[in-house]
C-alpha cells in the first residue's frame, strides 16, 4: 500500500518538478523565484528532522536541474570556433558536477549508523580469524608496534592467528616475528603487488574469517569482538569494514594555520558516504581495518589483481555474486596520515588511477549481480576521481574573457547570477546541513584543487589504457627535520595564480574605463568575482605545500595513568602521566627532587600490572617532567602497546563542531593572508641571517688580516 502511494505521489508531483524546471524567466522574476525559496528553506532549516533534509534536498535538485537546462537552452550560442569550445567545455563540466551533486544525494540520504552485533557467550562457536599484516619496504619501526598491537586483540588464542606478509623478503622482519611468536610469510616474487601478496598468504592460512592490517595501522584491543559478531549474525555478510582513522595529522591539518581544528580529509567518505554505502549494501573494502569471509573470497578467486584498487574492486566482485557487506562507523584501529604533501599526490593518483580501471574494465553500470543503487553509489565514487579537468576548467574558465574577451556564456550577467546563485546557495548550506561535522564547507575545494592538476594526465590516459600503471606504494613513518615549500608540486597552481591574478587587475582596470573599452561593467564583476573566488583557492592550496617541520617519530596520546618515578638514590615517588607515546610521556611534577636526583626507571601502574620502563630526563618545568624511553624488551613494549595504542576508548573522540559555512570561509582566507605573512616572515629571517654571517665572515677577514 505505501508503494503505491509513493508512486501516485510520484506521478502528481512530477509534473510540478517538471514545470518548475522548463519554464523560463527573466532575471527579476527568477531572483524573486530563488529569493522565496531560499527564504523557505532557511525557515525549513530550523527542524533538525532527517524528513526536513530530503525535502530540502529534492528542492536543491530542482534548483540545481533548472540551472543545468538554463545552460543548455539559453546560453549556448557562440560568435566563434573557440567560444563555443571553451563554452562547451565548461558546460560539459558544470553538467558533471550536477550529476556528481545527484549521485552523492543518492549516495547519503538515508545512511545506516549500525551497532555492534555482540558475540556469543560460548567462545567455542567464535569463527577462527587470520589477521594478515603486509608490508613491501615501510620500516620494522612502523610494522612492530603493528603486530604487537594485534597480539593485543581480545580473542581466544586458539582462535586467531597472526602473519607478517613480508613482501621485502628482509631478515630482520622474520627475526621480530619469530621474537614476538607471529607467523612470517613471504613469497618468490612480488606479482600484483599488496592484491597477490595476501592471494600468496590465503593458500597457506585457514581462518573462517580475514582481519587485513596496513602495516601502519594499530588495532585496538575490541576490534575483533566488535566486528565478528555481525558475521555470525549473517551468513552472507563477506565484508565488514571500519573507519580509517589516522592519528597523525595530514598534510592538510599539518600545513595550514586553521587545518588543526578542521575534520580530516577523510572524514566524509568514512562517515555518511560509507554509512550511504551500507544502506544500499554497497560498502566499499578500503584496505585495512577491515574483515572479510574467506569463502567468500574464494568464490571471487581472491583478491582482485586487475587493478590497482584491489579492495574496492574486491568488494565490487563479492556483489556481484549477492554478498553483503557493512560498515561500523566506530574507530577501531588507527594508522599514520601521509606525511608530505607530496606522498599525499601519489597516494590519490593511484586511487584515481585504480577507480578508473575499474570504470574500463569493470564497469558497474553494466553486468549482473548488483541493484540499481549498488551502481549508482559505485559510479559515483569513479566518476568522483574524474573531477580534475572539469575542476581546471572552472579555475581558468575568467581567464578566458578577462585576458582574451572570449564570450564563453552567452547570456547577462545579471541572468547568470539569477539562475546560478540559488543552485549554489542551496547546495553549500545542505551539505553544510547533512554533512557538516565531517566536512567543512569550501575545504573539499582546497582538497581537489591540490590534486587536479595532478590528476588530468593520469586519469585520461587510464581511461585510453586501462591496464598501463603499476601499484605504488605510500611511505609512512618518515621524519621532517628542517621545513621548506615544495614547489614541485604546486608549480601549475602558482602558474595559473599569476594567470589569474593578472586577468583580475585586467578586468578591474576594464571595468574603470569600461566607456572605453565599450564592455558590459557587470560582466566584469562576474568574472572579476569568479576569478577571485578560484585564486583564493588556488593559493590555500599552494599554502598546503609549505610544509612544517616534523620531528616527532611517535604520537603523544593524552591519557592517565599512574606512574612510580624510581630515582638512582633508591628513592621513589608516586606521580601520574599527563600524555604518552611509544618514544616517552610527560608526567606531573610529584616534587622537586628531580632537580637533585636521576630519574633513572618508570613503572606505571596498570590494572593487568605493571610496566617498568628505563627513562631519560629530556625537559622539566614547574609543571611536568618530560622523559624519553630507553630500549625496551618486546615483551614489555606489548604491554605499553596495549595501553597506549590498543586501549578500547584509544580512538573515540567527540565529534567536530557542526560546520558554519561563513565561518569556515573566513578560516580559509585567513590561511592564505598566513601564507604570505610566513612567506615574507621567512624572507626576512633569512635575510637577517645572511647579513649576520656576513658581518661574521668580514669580521673574520679582518682580524686574519690583523
Amino acid at each position: 500500500m505505501k508503494k503505491v502511494l509513493f508512486y501516485l505521489l510520484l506521478l502528481v508531483l512530477a509534473p510540478i518538478a517538471v514545470l518548475i524546471i522548463i519554464t523560463p524567466m527573466d532575471s527579476q522574476k527568477q531572483y524573486i523565484f530563488g529569493f522565496i525559496s531560499l527564504a523557505i528553506l532557511f525557515l525549513l532549516g530550523f527542524s533538525k528532522k532527517h524528513s526536513v533534509s530530503i525535502i530540502m534536498m529534492l528542492v536543491s535538485v530542482l534548483m540545481s536541474t533548472r540551472y543545468i537546462y538554463f545552460r543548455a537552452t539559453q546560453t549556448l550560442h557562440f560568435n566563434s570556433e573557440i567560444e563555443a569550445i571553451l563554452g562547451i567545455g565548461l558546460f560539459l563540466a558544470e553538467l558533471y558536477i550536477w550529476v556528481v551533486l545527484l549521485l552523492s544525494y543518492l549516495q547519503t540520504a538515508f545512511p545506516l549508523k549500525r551497532g555492534i552485533v555482540p558475540l556469543p557467550e560460548d567462545t567455542s562457536t567464535w569463527p577462527t580469524v587470520d589477521v594478515y599484516i603486509p608490508s613491501y619496504n615501510e620500516s620494522l619501526e612502523v610494522v612492530r608496534d603493528t603486530v604487537l598491537a594485534a597480539q593485543c586483540i581480545d580473542y581466544p588464542r586458539d582462535k586467531i592467528k597472526i602473519y607478517l606478509l613480508d613482501d621485502g623478503k628482509r631478515r630482520e622482519f622474520a627475526v621480530f616475528a619469530a621474537d614476538a611468536g607471529v607467523g612470517y610469510i613471504t613469497r618468490n616474487d612480488n606479482s600484483h603487488a599488496k592484491a597477490g601478496n595476501l592471494n600468496h598468504a590465503m593458500k597457506l592460512t585457514k581462518g573462517e574469517l580475514i582481519t587485513v592490517f596496513d602495516c601502519d595501522h594499530v588495532a585496538t584491543r575490541i576490534f575483533l569482538q566488535a566486528t565478528v559478531g555481525a558475521f555470525l549474525k549473517d551468513p552472507k555478510l563477506a565484508l565488514l569494514q571500519t573507519p580509517h582513522y589516522f592519528y597523525s595529522p595530514d598534510p592538510f591539518e599539518r600545513n595550514l594555520s586553521g587545518g588543526k581544528n578542521i575534520p580530516n580529509e577523510g572524514a566524509l567518505f568514512y562517515g555518511p558516504i560509507q554509512q550511504g554505502n551500507d544502506n544500499w549494501n554497497a560498502t566499499f573494502f578500503c584496505g585495512s581495518c577491515a574483515v572479510i569471509r574467506r569463502s567468500a573470497l574464494e568464490e571471487i578467486g581472491g583478491f582482485a589483481v586487475e587493478t590497482v584498487t584491489e579492495d574496492a574492486h574486491t568488494a565490487l566482485k563479492m556483489q556481484r555474486l549477492g554478498w553483503k557487506s557493512a560498515f561500523l562507523d566506530i574507530p577501531l584501529a588507527a594508522g599514520l596520515a601521509t606525511e608530505r604533501l607530496v606522498l599525499h599526490v601519489i597516494q590519490r593518483t593511484r586511487w584515481a588511477r585504480g577507480m578508473t580501471q575499474i570504470f574500463r574494465l569493470d564497469n558497474p553500470l553494466f553486468g549482473r549481480g548488483l541493484k540499481w543503487q549498488q551502481r549508482l553509489c559505485y559510479l559515483n565514487a569513479m566518476l568522483y576521481f574524474q573531477f580534475a579537468l572539469p575542476r581546471v576548467a572552472f579555475v581558468t574558465a575568467p581567464l578566458a574573457y578577462l585576458l582574451f574577451n572570449l564570450n564563453i556564456i552567452h547570456s547577462s550577467a545579471s541572468l547568470i547570477f539569477a539562475y546560478a546563485l540559488p543552485h549554489l546557495i542551496l547546495s553549500i548550506y545542505l551539505n553544510s546541513r547533512m554533512n557538516g561535522r565531517y566536512r567543512y564547507s569550501f575545504w573539499g575545494e582546497i582538497y581537489d584543487m591540490v590534486m587536479a592538476f595532478h590528476l588530468v594526465l593520469p586519469t585520461a590516459v587510464t581511461m585510453l589504457f586501462p591496464k598501463r600503471g603499476k601499484f605504488n606504494v605510500t611511505d609512512k613513518g618518515a621524519l621532517l627535520d628542517v621545513g621548506y615549500f615544495d614547489f614541485s608540486v604546486v608549480r601549475p597552481h602558482m602558474i595559473v595564480a599569476v594567470l589569474l591574478a593578472v586577468a583580475v587587475v585586467a578586468g578591474i582596470v576594464r571595468a574603470c574605463a569600461h566607456d572605453y573599452f565599450g564592455v558590459d561593467p557587470n560582466v566584469i564583476a562576474l568574472n572579476v568575482g569568479w576569478g577571485l573566488y578560484s585564486l583564493v583557492f588556488l593559493l590555500a592550496a599552494i599554502a598546503v605545500a609549505r610544509e612544517t617541520r616534523q620531528t616527532r617519530k611517535t604520537i603523544r596520546i593524552e591519557v592517565d595513568v599512574p606512574v612510580v618515578i624510581h630515582y638512582a638514590s633508591g628513592i621513589s615517588s608516586r606521580s601520574n602521566t599527563l600524555d604518552l607515546s611509544m618514544g616517552g610521556c610527560r608526567i606531573a611534577v610529584p616534587d622537586e627532587r628531580h632537580l637533585t636526583d636521576e630519574i633513572e626507571e618508570i613503572e606505571l601502574q596498570l590494572k593487568s600490572g605493571s610496566i617498568s620502563i628505563p627513562v631519560q630526563v629530556i625537559a622539566h618545568d614547574e609543571q611536568a617532567i618530560r622523559l624519553q624511553f630507553e630500549e625496551i624488551p618486546l615483551d614489555r613494549r606489548r604491554e605499553l602497546v596495549r595501553v597506549v595504542l590498543a586501549r578500547a576508548d584509544a580512538w573515540i573522540h567527540p565529534p567536530k563542531p557542526q560546520d558554519n559555512p561563513f565561518r569556515s570561509l573566513l578560516i580559509i582566507i585567513r590561511c592564505v593572508f598566513d601564507l604570505f605573512w610566513l612567506t615574507w616572515k621567512s624572507r626576512r629571517e633569512n635575510r637577517r641571517l645572511r647579513q649576520a654571517e656576513a658581518k661574521r665572515m668580514e669580521s673574520a677577514s679582518e682580524d686574519n688580516v690583523t
